[in-house]
């Protein structure tokens, strides 16, 4: 199965087969992916609240924004001595002092 980008779709528009092996195509149901009922469904949680402590196994990329932050230098000076990942640290103090 080939996965697309809008740039490869604009680039090289669907055949007309293409169209045909897409509206016929059905869904795999299996036993390993129940649907969810609406009250399951808000019982979920993001990965990061389950596991706030992250894992080497699975890497979940939350949508970040880049932005210009000024901070005093000493705060900034510990927190880079702790190593590779302090703006990931920045980033875990200020979700937890904005969601508890």
């Amino acid at each position: 199965m080939k996965t697309m980008t809008l740039d490869d779709l604009l680039k090289n528009p669907l055949t007309e087969n293409d169209k045909k092996i897409i509206a016929n195509a059905r869904p795999i149901a299996t036993e390993d992916c129940p649907e969810q009922t609406d009250e399951q469904l808000k019982q979920f949680k993001p990965w990061y609240e389950v596991h706030p402590k992250g894992n080497d196994i699975y890497k979940v990329s939350v949508k970040k924004t880049s932005i210009s932050l000024r901070i005093d230098n000493d705060v900034l000076a510990a927190l880079k001595a702790t190593g590779k990942g302090y703006q990931s640290r920045i980033n875990n103090i200020l979700r937890k002092a904005v969601f508890g």
